[in-house]
């Protein structure tokens, strides 16, 4: 495959990744997809809409994040150098702003008053919370009762910005849940809201709108590693629920000689329940208006998921990658809940960063790879902060004694 062309012709015009993505929707809702993908295609390059969200990037969010180094950790290990891309620095603390302030801007353009979304780990919920009072909209966001209650710091936070959290008490109460929650109120409210996705997934056109408003982040890095060494990392990894972060930080290097690696949450072990390893033990299904891997039983039905981190117990996975699964330019692996923690520790002790628990999977494949490899350098996407998390860590695992 020309990686050089990609771009232009992923996804088709029927929002297709190859045999992934699509648009699976009930008749009602289809108009208003289709509006949303007009207005997207008719100002994703226009100058004005370009410029003012890298104005947005720049003077509000505060990019460009960072690429930092991390010796003390990297020399713990061996000989093979570790490297972060900031995510955790961008404004509220995550990669999500990215996709939010362009979704925002998007709502202003078409008018609409209301943005609707769901959260998991709540980065998505306070990122769009934080977008719609800089645009002056309404928010709306779902919330499965299990994540609220693990994530309070977050709920707090997307109520001050002046957010309306609505719990979710049916099924598992967590991110699957709060998705459907969303899709029912936006197929209420569609004519004045937007529903903003919260990954890269969903019906088209969300999977690419997020990808490309999180390619910053991989087009960052590259820029960035190779200022800092004249030369690319060997490896990039990044941590994989739905997967908009992963998605950004690939993009960067997918025409590169460079190994690409997602961190799937493997959670508990390989039974059913007790993961969200969408790629690894997924099989093709329709969730949520689009194809992609889904962990499904013999009907058809999503299976329950878990992780330990909030934002990644989605029992699918963004259509691109499944995509980039299939085509084999992107290699899934397995991070347990004891390895990020593990990384979760590792990182806060030698770097005096703590990083997501969603940041942790792929800190913690960063590890594993520096283990296996003599020299070589490896970037991994810290895509949050981990003030949400550390409330859970320590009611479940102290202060890491056991790890460091």
């Amino acid at each position: 495959m020309d990686f050089q062309t990609y771009f232009r012709n992923y996804p088709d015009k029927n929002g297709r990744f190859g045999p992934y993505g699509g648009t699976y929707l009930p008749p009602e809702l289809v108009p208003a997809f289709e509006e949303i993908d007009y207005a997207y295609q008719t100002i994703c390059r226009s100058a004005r809409f370009i410029n003012e969200l890298r104005q947005i990037r720049k003077e509000f969010q505060g990019r460009p994040t960072p690429v930092y180094h991390c010796e003390r950790l990297s020399r713990s290990i061996g000989k093979c150098q570790i490297y972060l891309k900031r995510e955790d620095l961008n404004h509220t603390g995550a990669h999500k702003l990215n996709h939010c302030m362009g979704e925002g801007l998007l709502a202003r353009y078409m008018g609409k008053k209301r943005l609707i979304a769901e959260t998991g780990a709540g980065q998505h919920g306070v990122a769009l919370a934080t977008a719609a009072a800089y645009f002056g909209l309404e928010c709306e966001i779902h919330m499965g009762e299990v994540d609220i209650k693990k994530q309070a710091p977050n709920v707090a936070r997307m109520r001050i910005l002046g957010a309306k959290v609505i719990p979710v008490s049916f099924g598992l109460k967590t991110l699957k849940e709060a998705v459907d929650s969303a899709f029912q109120s936006y197929l209420e409210n569609y004519k004045d809201s937007i529903y903003c996705i919260g990954s890269a997934l969903g019906p088209h056109p969300f999977p690419m709108m997020v990808r490309d408003f999180q390619m910053c982040v991989g087009i960052e890095a590259r820029e960035q590693f190779l200022a800092m060494t004249g030369i690319l990392p060997d490896a990039v990894t990044a941590c994989v629920g739905g997967g908009s972060n992963s998605a950004g930080m690939f993009s960067g290097f997918l025409a590169d000689p460079v190994d690409l690696f997602g961190a799937e949450p493997l959670g508990r072990g390989t039974e059913p329940g007790d993961h969200a390893a969408s790629i690894a033990y997924g099989k093709k299904g329709v969730l949520h208006g689009f194809e992609s891997y889904l962990l499904q039983d013999e009907k058809g039905q999503p299976l329950p998921v878990y992780s330990i981190a909030s934002g990644l117990d989605y029992p699918s996975v963004g259509p691109e990658h499944a995509f980039w699964k299939d085509i084999e330019r992107v290699k899934y692996v397995g991070i347990t809940d004891r390895e990020a923690v593990d990384a979760f520790f590792k990182l806060s002790r030698f770097e005096g960063i703590i990083p997501a628990l969603e940041s942790a999977h792929a800190v913690a494949y960063a590890m594993k790879w520096a283990k296996e490899h003599e020299t070589g350098a490896i970037i991994a996407c810290c895509s949050g902060r981990g003030d949400k998390d550390v409330d859970y860590v320590i009611e479940h695992y102290g202060f890491g004694e056991e790890f460091v």
